[in-house]
């Protein structure tokens, strides 16, 4: 541990570093054990390093953003989390092109895209991770998905070498993209939007968010979907049709107000949240013969 640490501090500075770091203070679960190190690198440089570095060794790690899709077994994470944060959240815009870093809120470029009347991005003003993470999972709500509207990705590869990829050859698909198959770390994107109509916009976002707060129990930390979508079938009405709603395991819940959503209504560990997992996937294959995958990643 002490020469990881030693080498973590020469590749990106002991400021940007913490130890034993509770990671259900970055998890939108609020739930989950420590990690060994969590790293906040400050620049491009510097990640390509670290990236390279932890590969070469073979030292376990994970590239998060906000944590929104992610849970962290109660024993922890024996390795290097590498969290980017506001040193990759600038935001430019350029005629019908966005270009944001892997740090920024999906819901602030869904903004600065209103700001600009550019239309497109309506869809993911609501989902609640960085657009690095929207990137590599293909983040989509609503009909629309990131698919639809990346031009460009800058990634990071296990040599820690830079590449510019056209988002035709992003691989993109449900929940899936190239990043994940190829294990690239995404940096910024550029997007292609639409001129628009400000107050269409407008009134799409609003509408939009009005169906997320009436649909979605948005009052209690989750990672919002749980499962994927099972082809042929909504997560939500199997979990619902095996009489699941309001299930719980400790202060984890199917949710009352969406079965597809698990929800934390206090202090659940990651035990009790994966627990009740285990439970709603066994109960829905019983009943139905359906396997539900989750959307969440389990450290």
């Amino acid at each position: 541990m002490d020469k990881l640490y030693d080498n973590l501090i020469e590749l990106v500075g002991k400021e940007n570093i913490e130890k034993d770091a509770d990671m259900k203070n970055h998890t939108t679960f609020r739930a989950g054990g420590k990690a060994e190190f969590l790293v906040t690198p400050v620049d491009i440089e510097s990640t390509c390093r670290l990236y390279k570095y932890l590969y070469d060794n073979n030292i376990k790690y994970y590239f998060i953003g906000n944590g929104s899709n992610l849970l962290v077994r109660d024993e922890g994470f024996d390795g290097v989390i590498v969290k980017f944060g506001n040193n990759f959240s600038d935001i430019e815009t350029d005629g019908e092109e966005i270009k944001c870093g892997a740090g920024c809120y999906l819901s602030k470029v869904a903004n600065v895209a209103k700001e600009n009347s550019l239309k497109g991005m309506e869809f993911a003003a609501g989902i609640p991770g960085f657009i690095g993470g929207a990137i590599a999972m293909n983040a989509g709500a609503y009909g629309g998905e990131m698919k639809d509207i990346v031009k460009e990705v800058v990634v990071i590869n296990k040599n820690g070498d830079i590449k510019n990829i056209p988002g035709a050859e992003m691989d993109f698909s449900y929940r899936h993209s190239k990043v994940l198959d190829e294990k690239y770390i995404v940096i910024s994107v550029i997007l292609s939007l639409e001129k628009g109509n400000k107050d269409e916009i407008i009134e799409e976002m609003d509408r939009l968010q009005k169906a997320r707060k009436d649909k979605q129990p948005l009052e209690y930390p989750s990672a919002g979907s749980t499962f994927k979508r099972p082809e042929g079938y909504f997560a939500g009405k199997l979990i619902e049709d095996s009489g699941l709603r309001g299930y719980s395991v400790g202060d984890a819940c199917v949710s009352e107000k969406h079965c597809g959503f698990v929800v934390n209504k206090g202090n659940a560990s990651a035990t009790d949240i994966i627990n009740l997992i285990k439970h709603v996937q066994d109960k829905v294959y019983k009943d139905s013969g359906v396997v539900l995958e989750p959307e969440v990643k389990i450290l």
